[in-house]
């Protein structure tokens, strides 16, 4: 293949993808010039519909789609059925998967949003793990947010921080994802405009700020703990030299991860460095890189408080007698309530919440519950999405497509012989959210800022029925 093939991509991008690939960089160029690969990720306690879909090898729940549909009209995604995420993203399973799991792990994703890596890890945890998802912008945490919500787990806390101010927690997490911003070489063939962004100076800013996370995040890793690093790029500066730097710097201990040679996933190495390189000429995937590391030492249990921070409180007990009823299993818990926000977080987390809300932005404690005081409580939208729903206590319609896709553009939905109050929305079995029927009306609560604009006048045919 001549340059002028791929003249578009920046010179010193192919200059060095060549020297890196040698024979294989006419394969790797002409492959930049296919269709990205769709994929899903079901989720585990949500989809029961059969599947007839290539599966992505390296994960039990991701799905290849043979076209990429209309993903804002299908009622199943505002539902959380399944989350859109990269192929090789979803390799973080075989990854987290491959690491020891004695007793309840604290887990941090420190560089979360949009989320897929969260609920990726909420779908693989064991329910006494506790996960703390984290964005440092703010936009980018309410989305982050948002996808936690739809996930609907509550083993889980947002926040939205500074890496900086992890590092001031003390040794306390057993495992760090790190997915971490880079130059985003791996995306040249999905979004093009990547291109046009990118230069050596900005791929050598991204290394410097990456060491910094990493530095920063093993400040907080517990001795005996793993972080996992990851990035949407090729540049070995931002990949492999990285984790050589953290072994050089503090000792770090690379751990490898078995895989398949069917997978033709490209096993990187550098001065004792392991690590995993996605190729899109070798596997159905963008560019994704991963390694791990170990902390030197062993885990010394959990470090926990007992005493919530001043603006933290919990519900009174009138809430509280309206909350046990919608809420499974909640009998033995308290409901922790901030301005006119009320969450459900297990009991077992209390003294992980006690000891972070000190030192962090959180912006989420498990599950958003209700809004309200005393006996007047709405109940949140998250809690229409919460594995712990008790769905005997709300009367339930099931809608159609066409009612659904009304129902997520916020008109109202009327349900004839329906009680007065709250009920739940759903499509196939999965709950949309929340209406309240008022007489002869009723009023839609699925929250503005998530409603469809598009116009919809013949809905296409969701992916699964086709």
């Amino acid at each position: 293949m001549s340059d002028s093939s791929y003249i578009k991509l920046p010179e010193a991008f192919i200059s060095r993808m060549k020297i890196r690939l040698g024979s294989e960089s006419d394969a790797f160029f002409s492959s930049l010039e296919n269709i990205s690969p769709v994929s899903i990720r079901l989720h585990p306690r949500r989809w029961k519909m059969p599947v007839q879909l290539k599966k992505v090898p390296w994960s039990s729940l991701g799905y290849y789609l043979d076209q990429r549909p209309s993903f804002t009209l299908d009622p199943v995604f505002h539902a959380g059925g399944y989350y859109v995420q990269e192929p090789g993203s979803m390799f973080l399973e075989q990854a987290f998967q491959s690491l020891p799991a004695n007793g309840p792990r604290l887990v941090l994703d420190l560089c979360g949003a949009p989320g897929g890596k969260s609920t990726h890890l909420l779908s693989l945890l064991n329910e006494d793990d506790l996960l703390v998802s984290n964005e440092v912008i703010r936009g980018r945490a309410v989305i982050l947010q948002e996808n936690i919500q739809k996930w609907g787990y509550s083993n889980v806390m947002v926040s939205q921080n500074d890496p900086r101010d992890f590092s001031k927690l003390g040794e306390i997490f057993d495992v760090i994802v790190v997915d971490a911003p880079c130059s985003g070489e791996g995306l040249f063939r999905k979004d093009p405009s990547s291109v046009s962004e990118w230069s050596e100076n900005n791929a050598q800013l991204c290394s410097a700020r990456q060491k910094r996370i990493l530095a920063e995040a093993w400040q907080c890793l517990k001795p005996g703990g793993h972080i996992i690093y990851s990035t949407c790029t090729y540049n070995p500066d931002e990949n492999e030299q990285n984790l050589a730097w953290l072994r050089e710097q503090y000792d770090a201990t690379p751990i490898s991860v078995p895989i398949k040679p069917e997978w033709n996933i490209n096993h990187v190495h550098l001065q004792g460095i392991g690590a995993f390189q996605f190729y899109p000429h070798r596997a159905i995937s963008e560019g994704f890189f991963l390694g791990i590391v170990r902390k030197a030492g062993s885990n010394d249990g959990r470090k926990t408080d007992n005493s919530l921070p001043k603006k933290w409180i919990t519900a009174d007990i009138n809430s509280s007698r309206i909350l046990v009823e919608w809420i499974k299993g909640s009998d033995k818990t308290e409901f922790l309530e901030i301005g006119d926000h009320i969450y459900y977080l297990p009991k077992a987390f209390h003294g992980e919440f006690a000891r972070l809300a000190k030192g962090l932005n959180i912006l989420q404690p498990g599950i958003a519950v209700a809004t309200g005081k005393g006996n007047q409580l709405n109940p949140h939208p998250a809690l229409a999405h919460a594995l712990c729903l008790n769905r005997s206590a709300f009367p339930e319609t099931e809608l159609a497509l066409e009612e659904a896709l009304r129902y997520l553009q916020r008109e109202n939905i009327h349900i004839e012989g329906s009680l007065n109050g709250w009920q739940l929305m759903a499509f196939r079995g999965m709950a949309l959210g929340w209406v309240k029927n008022i007489g002869m009306r009723s009023n839609n609560y699925f929250p503005k800022e998530r409603r469809i604009r598009m116009q919809v006048s013949q809905p296409p045919v969701p992916w699964y029925d086709l």
